[in-house]
This record gives C-alpha cells, sequence and structure tokens, in this order.
C-alpha cells in the first residue's frame, strides 16, 4: 500500500517535468557571425620610374685612393648580376655607384688581383651632414686595415660635369653607409659598418623612409681577433633589418644575406633594376680631386621592373622560404589565430596567385645579349677603324712614294746639270787651249 502511494505521487511529477522540458525550452542554432577581413596593408609606393644611367668600367687603383667630398648621396642600387667565375682566383669588383663628375655605375666584372698579396677593398661611403665621404673601391693589400678619412680631414666639395643635376643629399644617420636597395626613395642610405658590399641590399625591398640598417655577424672562431671591419673575410653574413614603416610594402623586413658580393649580386631582387651593360670595355682610371674626370659614354635608360610577388600581402611564407637569403618578413608578426567559421558565413576565398621569383638565368641571358651586341658593335667600329687606318697608310705611303719618286727626278736633274756644265768646263778650256795654240810667237 505504501509503494503504491509513492508511485502514485511520482509519476505525475516526472511527466509535468517532461512536459516542460519538451514544451518550453526550445534550442536554436545560431550561425556563427563571419570575423572581418584585416585590412590591407598600404600601397606600395616604389620608385620605378625610367633612369638615365652611366656605366663604365673602373679602373680600380692600387692603395687607397683620396677620399671625394659628394653633395648628393648616391642613387639607390642596381641589379648587377655577376656570370660565373671564369678561373680560379677571379675576385668580383665593381657593382657599385662611383663618382666621376657624377654618379657612374662602377659596372662588376671578374679580375684578377694585379699581384697575389692584394685584395679587393670595397668602396666607403659616408654621411657627413647630407654629404658623401666617398672612396673608391680599390685593391689593398692583405692583412692591412683600411683607415676612414678622418673627421677632421677638410674636404672641398667636388665639382659636377656640366649639365648634371644635382640629387637629394643624404637622408639617414651620419656615419657610414651602403647605398639603398633597387626602387628606393632617392636620397635614403642604409647604415652598415666598414667594408660592407654595396650590393647585400640587392634582394632587400625598397624604402621610402629611414629605418634599414644593416649589422655584421661574425665567425665566432675568429671576432676575438676582430678590432676593425676592413673588409668580409671574417663576416659570413650580415643582417639587414627594417621596421615597417621604413618598407615601401609597410611590412617589417629581417633578413641574413650572404657578405660575399658576387652571392648577394645574384639574390632575386625585389625591384629588376637591371644594370646597362658599359658601352666601351676600356676602364675609366678612378677620380682624383682636382683632376679633370675621364670621358664618360652617353647614359643609357634602365627600366624598373617590381615583382608584385614579393610585395603583394599574399606573399606567403613558402614563397620566401624558396627564395634563399631571404626571410618572411611577416614572421615577426604575432600570429592570430582564427576561429573557424560556418560554410555559409563567408564565400571561399580564391588562393592568391604567387608569381614565381626572378629567373635569375633569364637576365643573365639578357646581359649576355648586351654583351654580344656590344662586342659586335665594337667589332664593327673596330673593323671602320682599321680600314680607315689602312686607308690613311695607303694615302700616305702614295704621298712617301711620290715624295721619293720627286727627290730621284731631283736628284737625275742635278746629275745631268752638273755633267752638262762639266762638259761645258771642259769644252770651254779645250777651245782656250787651242786658242793659246794658234796665237803667233812673239
Amino acid at each position: 500500500m505504501k509503494t503504491a502511494s509513492i508511485s502514485t505521487v511520482v509519476a505525475p511529477t516526472v511527466a509535468v517535468l517532461l512536459a516542460l522540458a519538451t514544451s518550453a525550452c526550445t534550442v536554436y542554432e545560431v550561425a556563427p557571425q563571419p570575423r572581418p577581413m584585416p585590412p590591407p596593408p598600404p600601397a606600395a609606393a616604389v620608385y620605378v620610374e625610367p633612369q638615365a644611367v652611366v656605366s663604365v668600367y673602373v679602373d680600380a687603383p692600387v692603395d687607397e685612393p683620396p677620399p671625394v667630398l659628394v653633395g648628393w648621396a648616391p642613387p639607390p642600387m642596381l641589379v648587377d648580376v655577376p656570370p660565373p667565375m671564369p678561373f680560379a682566383g677571379a675576385v668580383w669588383v665593381g657593382g657599385y655607384w662611383a663618382w666621376q663628375g657624377r654618379w657612374v655605375w662602377a659596372a662588376g666584372r671578374w679580375a684578377p688581383p694585379p699581384q697575389p698579396d692584394l685584395v679587393w677593398v670595397h668602396p666607403y661611403y659616408e654621411n657627413r651632414g647630407g654629404a658623401v665621404v666617398f672612396v673608391s673601391g680599390h685593391w689593398g693589400a692583405a692583412g692591412m686595415a683600411f683607415v676612414p678619412p678622418s673627421p677632421t680631414l677638410h674636404l672641398t666639395l667636388a665639382v659636377a660635369l656640366p649639365g648634371v643635376v644635382a640629387g637629394p643629399p643624404c637622408i639617414g644617420p651620419q656615419g657610414v653607409f651602403v647605398p639603398a636597395p633597387p626602387g628606393s626613395h632617392p636620397g635614403l642610405i642604409v647604415p652598415a659598418p666598414i667594408g660592407t658590399p654595396p650590393a647585400v641590399v640587392t634582394s632587400a625591398p625598397p624604402i621610402t623612409n629611414v629605418g634599414m640598417r644593416i649589422t655584421n655577424n661574425y665567425n665566432r672562431t675568429n671576432v676575438t681577433n676582430v678590432t676593425n671591419v676592413t673588409n668580409v673575410t671574417n663576416v659570413t653574413n650580415v643582417t639587414i633589418v627594417a621596421p615597417a614603416s621604413a618598407t615601401a610594402s609597410g611590412r617589417a623586413y629581417q633578413s641574413a644575406v650572404p657578405a660575399e658580393a658576387h652571392i648577394a649580386a645574384a639574390m632575386p631582387p625585389v625591384v629588376r633594376a637591371t644594370a646597362p651593360v658599359p658601352q666601351s670595355r676600356q676602364p675609366v682610371p678612378a677620380f682624383v680631386s682636382g683632376h679633370a674626370p675621364a670621358p664618360l659614354p652617353p647614359a643609357q635608360t634602365v627600366h624598373p621592373v617590381v615583382m608584385q610577388s614579393t610585395l603583394h600581402p599574399a606573399a606567403t611564407a613558402q614563397q620566401h622560404s624558396a627564395e634563399p637569403g631571404v626571410a618572411n618578413p611577416t614572421a615577426a608578426a604575432p600570429q592570430v589565430q582564427q576561429a573557424p567559421q560556418h560554410p555559409s558565413a563567408q564565400p571561399p576565398q580564391p588562393k592568391p596567385q604567387v608569381e614565381p621569383p626572378a629567373n635569375v638565368q633569364a637576365e643573365q641571358a639578357a646581359r649576355e645579349r648586351q654583351v654580344q651586341d656590344r662586342e659586335a658593335r665594337e667589332a664593327r667600329e673596330k673593323a671602320m677603324h682599321d680600314q680607315a687606318k689602312r686607308a690613311a697608310a695607303s694615302a700616305e705611303k702614295a704621298v712617301e712614294d711620290q715624295r721619293a719618286a720627286k727627290a730621284v727626278e731631283e736628284q737625275r736633274a742635278a746629275k745631268e746639270r752638273a755633267a752638262k756644265e762639266k762638259a761645258s768646263h771642259e769644252k770651254k778650256g779645250e777651245t782656250e787651249h787651242e786658242h793659246r795654240d794658234n796665237e803667233p810667237q812673239r
């Protein structure tokens, strides 16, 4: 009887609870709200206007040349891809901006050291109050420290060639620097240690503001003996760092680049501003203050090409890792984990089309064609010169032959006159002798 009464009470209660659970509480599935897309980075302000470049080979002097004070900064770097090393012991020289009454491109080339105990010393740029203290690349004795120009040294501004328009002064900190990467804002400079090859910035992104800098990564086994960087023999690579406020793409950048000039110059560039091949193989001497600059060839037009894949925000870490020596500029930024979204919340986004990295072989082929064109032009000019030289020699020989014939004729005429005079004199003598014989004796 007791058990029946409990069941009677519990059953209605359970029924009421089930009714409330099924009728009063309705569960609705709410689709998650789509997260807003991140704003795109600012548009890249890359300077890709055509520029007139005078390209020459510079005859590098032996020993450190005197410094030159130039009133404005060198232009951004150009891309000068080295060909394969032609022989063992060859040194990649050139590939930098040099002063010749204007900033000219000292074209890169493989060359043997003039003497076995000489090493290549990279050019020296120093910002002093907006002007540039420049020391040309040269051959120096192995083991000898490069001595930068003294801050107390009085220098007079070099006079530019007639018609040369001065560029902007140095924009950046005082001290040693290298020119800015290709496509950068004119006037910007990149602080760097002494002895840094300018070619290390070839693969760096263009900059539109100050902030990019270069530091050396020393070989730790030898760093205890390093007191001053004169060359890169103790430096395996350099690190290039730039904040987001300095780059044209608005993204931070950090990369380790080989400190060997010929390796750094061959790395894929962000802006391909290909250095023109010099129109003549004849090198010009390094500029010396107080002396007239060497005659320069006409300027050639350089058309920089922006490699959009490295500037566009869709460039992925895989692309950057595929290019040797180029770090992912977004690696230092914090990664935001996106929550999974409902399939109906946002339409699928197309995958970005990533362009392949720069084709170094194509660029090298283009430069080889330029070299072949130059050699063909020089061969034609040499043939014309030889022809003109032969014609001049033939004309000169004809004149000499005429002179020789005239001299022979004059000599023959003189002999004939002398013979006639002798004959006349002898005849006169005979006549006088006969006259004396015929006179009556007294």
